[in-house]
């Protein structure tokens, strides 16, 4: 739901990074300017989901690559659980696997850490009032990607395949899914392998992504 415009009410973050310098570093900006509030910060994706549905808040900075949960399955989650936040990743990362998924998953925006503060203002701002913000660097790749579409795999997941990834989404490591499944954890390494590759993705987070968007996980 968009904020009205004209309000004098801040504008309430989360912050979401698991590096407690760029929790603090994004706390004191904001605290610095007018018309921000930050209601809280989490290290980890899973943190998040749970700092969002206790603090409400307007905005998230989101990190992708965090230990405990990564962004992109947070953001999937957030998304289908129909969180009134909207979510501007930050991070330092502008590849294909990582962009893509977290703009699937239900992103509002995406920018890189180097980004001026002005424009990191503007940024939240603009996604506050439910607008599309981008990075030129990841505006281009999106370009890119919808110029050249990625080759469909129809070669579908095994009944293991599924049980691993399915496990994967709950955020279990790979000592823990090979306990629970009687397998070695290089059985488990192999059966990521493949998966990965059947998706067209290269991380755990992308692969949740791009299973929930396909319907694979449900």
């Amino acid at each position: 739901m968009s904020r009205e415009t004209g309000t004098s009410s801040p504008i309430t973050l989360l912050i979401v990074d698991d590096h407690p310098v760029v929790r603090d570093g994004l706390r004191g900006m904001f605290a610095s300017a007018p018309g921000f509030t930050v209601l809280g910060e989490a290290a980890s994706g899973e943190e998040a989901v749970e700092r969002a549905a206790a603090l409400d808040p307007d905005v998230i900075l989101m990190d992708l690559r965090m230990p405990g949960g990564g962004g992109v399955a947070a953001i999937v989650h957030l998304t289908r659980t129909g969180a009134r936040a909207r979510i501007l990743v930050l991070t330092t990362y502008d590849t294909d696997t990582d962009t893509i998924p977290a703009i699937e998953a239900g992103a509002t925006g995406y920018l890189l850490k180097d980004a001026p503060r002005e424009e990191l203002f503007t940024a939240v701002r603009a996604a506050a009032e439910g607008r599309t913000v981008l990075s030129p660097a990841v505006a281009s790749r999106l370009v890119s990607a919808v110029r050249t579409p990625r080759r469909e795999r129809d070669e579908p997941l095994s009944a293991r395949e599924r049980e691993v990834l399915a496990l994967v989404a709950r955020g279990t490591s790979n000592r823990e899914i090979a306990r629970e499944l009687f397998i070695s954890e290089a059985t488990v390494k192999t059966h990521l392998t493949h998966l990965y590759a059947k998706l067209g993705v290269n991380d755990r987070a992308a692969a949740v992504a791009t299973a929930y968007e396909r319907g694979i996980l449900g």
